[in-house]
């Protein structure tokens, strides 16, 4: 039986910012966000969070049937933080105490922690650092056990020489907790109630220190400033970019990439430098992604090609797309097999059928599109008239002339043709030509303006 105890109530002083610390992103995700989903992989069956500065909106963020809040309403140290939860621990579980300001520690760390514990045995993670500055300091006796940790404020001088520092992580059952909890007391040099003085009751009581330690400091580093937090998300993308190359995807630059959500690859993918996906993106088999592309929530078929400056939103792609470069396609966007969207075109609600192209400079909105259709350069669908959206319908094969407005509701039918620079208000029949324009007049002997 697994409690899971998250302490998310700091305020973030030094992030100097409205929003709480714990809310503020790394990897796209907020960083007690990180942490609520890897309790989550660890089976916590219960989930509570400790809320303070800014309560409404971390439970706002935060709230779920597995999740719990729990008020800290003065914020008077770890310890007190985990007083206010002991009326909902359960008897018998074992308690894992983490942070919301720690985002990146690994669920297997934590499960190995997990796994020392027993009724005379807590676990404590803890991590060697070259610089422990500010660190509570881990003090272990001549056989190597940890008796004790000092606060970096209280140690003296021969502790402070100490390299293994105290997470905060822990471990422990939630008797012991109950036990131990109302012993607290705050004569220290910063008058809090410190949760890591209850490691030399456990010593007292016999209960013995079971110590892990990650595979990597960024796994329990902390943000609490906003060079903390563009360090943690450097580590981030790296890992992110390992992990996509393990998988064998081409990264032209590992450093030049972010991943803010869930990217899933095929085989044989090509991402160019400073492209960024965001929500849950997926890349096909064959993939290639050309500079400055951002891809949100979208799937891209097998073999399509997004070329530089791309933008792609809410969107799906079937085989053999060709996109870009410089285009948007905005959310509704759905694609078939080998379409082409040119150079500064724009879709939204656009479902356009195979091998059909809109080459360039056009906008495509509230669009059905058949097969084999051709959208000259600078084609419109207005689809709005300030009140209402309507549909344009376009049948296979038509042609549509360059610069022409099809002004919704509207279709044209297959095989139609529509003549450049047209403006069409009325259906048009299949295999028809269309062609709305003023009538031009040439005037002989014009004489041009000169300047007065």
């Amino acid at each position: 039986m697994l409690d899971i105890l998250i302490l998310a109530a700091g305020k973030g002083t030094r992030m100097r910012s409205d929003l709480p610390k714990v809310l503020h992103p790394v990897g796209g995700k907020a960083l007690v966000q990180h942490v609520v989903d890897t309790a989550r992989q660890v089976g916590g069956e219960q989930l509570l969070i400790i809320v303070g500065h800014g309560a409404e909106k971390v439970e706002e963020q935060l709230a779920a049937p597995d999740v719990k809040f729990v008020l800290q309403a003065r914020q008077l140290g770890t310890g007190h933080a985990v007083q206010q939860a002991l009326p909902h621990l359960r008897n018998g579980a074992t308690v894992l105490i983490l942070y919301g300001d720690v985002p990146l520690t690994r669920a297997d760390t934590l499960q190995k922690l997990i796994d020392g514990v027993g009724d005379n045995q807590m676990g404590l993670l803890t991590v060697n650092m070259q610089n422990p500055t500010g660190y509570g300091r881990i003090v272990r006796d001549a056989s190597g056990a940890v008796t004790e940790i000092v606060e970096h404020k209280d140690a003296n001088d021969e502790q402070l020489k100490i390299s293994e520092i105290n997470t905060g992580i822990m471990a422990v059952r939630a008797k012991h907790l109950q036990q131990w909890l109302p012993l607290l007391v705050n004569d220290n040099a910063q008058c809090e109630y410190y949760l890591t003085d209850i490691i030399a009751m456990a010593r007292r009581d016999g209960v013995a220190i079971h110590v892990e330690q990650p595979n990597a400091v960024e796994e329990v580093e902390g943000i609490n400033n906003r060079q903390q937090q563009a360090a943690l998300e450097r580590f981030y993308q790296k890992q992110k970019a390992n992990e996509l190359m393990v998988a064998g995807v081409t990264l032209l630059d590992p450093a030049r990439i972010d991943i803010r959500g869930n990217l899933t690859v095929g085989r044989d993918v090509v991402i160019d430098v400073n492209c960024v996906f965001e929500g849950d993106v997926t890349l096909a088999d064959g993939v290639i992604v050309e500079p400055n592309s951002i891809i949100i929530n979208s799937t891209i078929g097998k073999n399509s090609r997004i070329k530089a400056y791309s933008h792609i939103e809410d969107s799906v792609l079937a085989h053999d797309c060709d996109i870009g470069p410089y285009a948007r396609l905005r959310p509704g966007t759905k694609l078939a097999d080998g379409v082409k969207i040119g150079n500064f075109v724009e879709t939204k609600k656009a479902n356009i059928a195979k091998g059909s192209k809109v080459n360039h400079l056009s906008y495509i909105g509230d669009a059905v599109i058949g097969s084999g259709v051709n959208i000259g350069a600078g084609t419109i669908t207005c689809n709005y008239d300030g009140v209402n959206k309507s549909k344009t319908e376009i049948g296979d094969n038509a042609f549509i002339g360059s610069n022409s407005a099809l002004v919704a509701p509207v279709k044209i039918g297959a095989g139609a043709t529509v003549g450049a620079g047209s403006v069409i208000t009325k259906n048009v029949a299949e295999a028809d030509l269309a062609i709305a324009r003023a009538k031009q007049t040439n005037l002989q002997g014009w004489e041009r303006p000169t300047k007065r």
